[in-house]
């Protein structure tokens, strides 16, 4: 398992540092989670570690933020 894997995600809704605050709050909680940037203005994210991608998407969709994964 690699820990710095890393998977984009184009996410929608994320307007201030609350909101990344917020996000981060709710990946914290997924297994294998190590970090996320944020790009507001672009609206991605930038998730790292051996997490689910599909789970990551549904827990900022559930926290308001619809995301899905950028594909390559």
């Amino acid at each position: 398992m690699n820990a710095q894997a890393e998977t984009q995600f184009h996410v929608t809704g994320m307007k201030c540092d609350g909101c990344i605050a917020k996000a981060k709050e709710a990946l914290s909680a997924l297994p294998g989670y190590v970090g996320a940037e944020f790009d507001l203005k672009a609206g991605t994210a930038v998730v790292r570690g051996d997490v689910d991608p599909q789970a990551v998407a549904q827990a900022l969709t559930e926290v308001g933020y619809p995301a899905v994964v950028k594909s390559r």
